[in-house]
């Protein structure tokens, strides 16, 4: 059965709610003028996307790859479907994050503010003034931004990494408790675009059949 990975990537308590022993004392970092001053325009760019919808990629810590069609409407709407054979089907309407796997017939649900997202899908992000972040990092024609998940973490788990100097955002990487990490990546992308309220809905579980 393939592993539905996405579960830990985007909302399973792993990220950051569950660690094991005693909370990793709060550490304050330090970023230069230069990285402050690109945290400012990727937070422009980021403010600037109110709407997102296009195709994404995931490779889950074993290498499996799945993809499918991914919406973003802030704040704090998403929609991520997954293409057979993969049966997860991920929505977040605002509040709460949904997690449903039609092959197991579960349906999971998480609030928003305790995953990963909650930086993406947010509609004022000011990142200059957010004590996750914990390093940015140009290479390459890219922007790297690290952060963390909670500010009890000794390290950074979450990075997201946008083209550069022309901002658009490209994928992001989440690891988790165990070292493991998920990478989504994003393509055909179309910003600003109106999308149908429906597409956040959060699913409902199956009946049970007899």
């Amino acid at each position: 059965m393939r592993r539905a990975s996405v579960a830990v990537f985007l909302a399973v308590a792993a990220i950051g709610l569950s660690g094991a022993g005693q909370p990793a004392p709060t550490i304050q970092y330090t970023l230069t003028d230069q990285q402050k001053d690109d945290l400012d325009k990727v937070s422009a760019y980021m403010n600037s996307m109110h709407s997102l919808e296009g195709e994404f990629i995931q490779i889950d810590p074993n290498g499996q790859i799945d993809q499918g069609e991914v919406f973003i409407d802030k704040p704090g709407r998403m929609r991520f479907e997954y293409e057979p054979p993969a049966p997860i089907l991920i929505v977040s309407d605002g509040s709460t994050v949904a997690v449903q796997n039609k092959r197991l017939n579960t349906l999971d649900r998480y609030p928003l503010w305790t995953t990963p997202l909650k930086l993406l899908l947010s509609d004022d992000v000011n990142l200059r003034h957010n004590s996750l972040i914990t390093d940015v990092v140009e290479q390459s024609g890219t922007l790297v931004v690290q952060a963390k998940s909670e500010r009890t973490r000794s390290r950074a788990n979450l990075s997201l990494t946008f083209t550069w100097p022309e901002l658009e955002l490209r994928q992001w990487t989440v690891i988790d408790d165990q070292g493991l990490s998920t990478t989504v990546s994003l393509r055909n992308i179309q910003q600003n675009v109106a999308l149908q309220p429906s597409l956040f809905v959060l699913p409902k579980k199956s009946p049970d059949k007899g």
